[in-house]
């Protein structure tokens, strides 16, 4: 897996670094069930701290993309469609807080779709 950081992307490094990989499982460069690099490798290749880079793959985690497994290292989890829909519901909530909703409200709003 190939990941490449944008110098002109103004988004924190983690998130640049969760895109990145995102983009990989989505274009098939790391399939379900392929080994992720350890944080520290990773962010030796990118010339990053390697808390940034954990970061990242703690959010990707924390979306179903990878699974930590004690001793056996970090793989991919899931099929890119469940990516594109967390990102599309973190802009979706991103645009709910700058029109002045409440997490409360768009919820309400979600149930009653």
């Amino acid at each position: 897996m190939l990941i490449r950081l944008a110098d002109d992307d103004p988004r924190p490094l983690h998130e640049q670094v969760a895109s990145a990989i995102r983009r990989a499982i989505a274009a098939g460069e790391a399939p379900p069930g392929s080994r992720v690099p350890p944080a520290r490798e990773l962010a030796d290749a990118l010339g990053l701290n390697p808390n940034t880079v954990l970061r990242a793959l703690r959010r990707l985690r924390d979306e179903g993309l990878l699974e930590f497994r004690r001793g056996r290292g970090i793989r991919v989890a899931a099929r890119p469609e469940r990516a594109d829909l967390v990102q599309r519901v973190r802009a979706l909530v991103a645009d709910a807080e700058r029109a002045g909703v409440t997490r409360a409200e768009l919820l309400a709003l979600i149930e009653g779709v």
